[in-house]
């Protein structure tokens, strides 16, 4: 670590990539390190945030609070970290410095659509400089969803962004941006890799190589499970070299007529139910995801006579739903389900899913 620099370690990967089961299982690992953790939502409600605060730890729940405990967590406003870095991402860079002798290591996860770059260049600002550094930027990347192409150019979904802004025609694809979240990586994580065949693993190297020079090291991982100093202790100051790294946003930025935010898109919201049943639930979702174009559905579901909440995660057409945490006696019991995609209708989703309310 450079000398008496606080490192940090940005985390960065496509929606549903497993950003949060990694950054949970390193917070688990903790051991006396006192880490500062960022997270930069996207989505009204702050799911993600709200599954790494039931982490079994001594996490503060108060997300309220400007400044936390050291194993607070520190949640941006939603956007694009690209477009909110200035206002949001200097104040809270600035409180953690003001307490840099309370922490060892801060960890920031940025939000499913948001490139690394501005927030690494960032690093570079004389107050931030001073006392930080970027120890690397790991991307994150889906295993099964890379080796289906989901990332690929998609001629359909072009067509419909020209036809509804003729002002997007310059912005980046997914797979684009994927290829930039890529070309900043310092570490590439592959998640779910029980999950892949050897000739799916393949594509994803293939895919991979394609965007990263062979010096930087590939970890393919099972439900983020991996120990934590290998994601920490890099030391690769990325703040350095980052300017040299050139990508497709770099290129829409300069060329582009008129640039709109990535994720604007993506339709995105939140769907707020009272107490379902989970089989019913399951089943419409499953259906929803097969008819819809929907990237993502994640959130949490009450269930009658159950104590514990159920959380439910969808990429793609794959579902999965576990038991996270007993529902607190001071809380209101219900359901809450974020959806992100492309030509989605809210009044349809939800009247769908109406039908499994108990």
């Amino acid at each position: 670590m450079q000398l008496n620099k606080i490192p940090a370690t940005i985390v960065t990967g496509f929606l549903g990539s497993g950003k949060t089961t990694l950054l949970s299982n390193v917070l688990k690992q903790a051991a006396g390190k006192r880490i500062a953790v960022i997270v930069n939502e996207f989505g009204e409600l702050d799911i993600d945030a709200d599954l790494l605060r039931s982490c079994p730890l001594d996490c503060d729940d108060d997300a309220a609070a400007p400044v936390q405990s050291n194993n607070g967590i520190y949640e941006l406003a939603n956007g694009c970290i690209c477009c909110t870095v200035e206002e949001e991402f200097l104040p809270v860079m600035q409180q953690l410095v003001e307490r840099r002798h309370e922490i060892d290591h801060i960890l920031i996860e940025t939000s499913g659509l948001a490139l690394p770059k501005p927030l690494v260049q960032a690093f570079n600002w004389p107050e931030i400089k001073q006392h930080c550094t970027v120890d690397a930027v790991i991307t994150v990347i889906d295993g099964p969803a890379v080796a289906a192409g989901r990332f690929a150019n998609d001629e359909d979904l072009v067509q419909a962004q020209r036809l509804a802004d003729e002002g997007l025609n310059h912005d980046p694809s997914l797979r684009e941006l994927l290829d930039d979240q890529l070309s900043a990586a310092d570490l590439v994580i592959v998640s779910k890799n029980d999950l892949l065949s050897d000739a799916e693993r393949e594509r994803v190297k293939q895919v991979v190589s394609a965007a990263v020079p062979d010096s930087v090291k590939v970890i393919y991982v099972n439900d983020g499970e991996i120990a934590s100093d290998m994601l920490m202790g890099i030391d690769a100051a990325a703040e350095s070299h980052i300017d040299h790294v050139h990508n497709h946003h770099d290129h829409h930025h300069e060329h582009g007529a008129h640039h709109e935010h990535a994720h604007d898109h993506f339709d995105s919201f939140v769907i707020k139910l009272g107490e379902v049943d989970s089989d019913k639930l399951q089943t419409i979702l499953k259906q929803l995801l097969a008819d819809n174009n929907i990237y993502r559905a994640k959130g949490f579901a009450a269930l009658p006579g159950k104590p514990m909440r159920q959380v439910l995660q969808a990429v793609g057409e794959r579902l999965d739903v576990h038991f996270d945490r007993l529902w607190t006696a001071d809380e209101a019991r219900g359901t809450n389900l974020v959806f992100i995609g492309k030509g989605i209708e809210k009044a349809d989703i939800e009247a769908a899913l109406k039908q499994a309310e108990a």
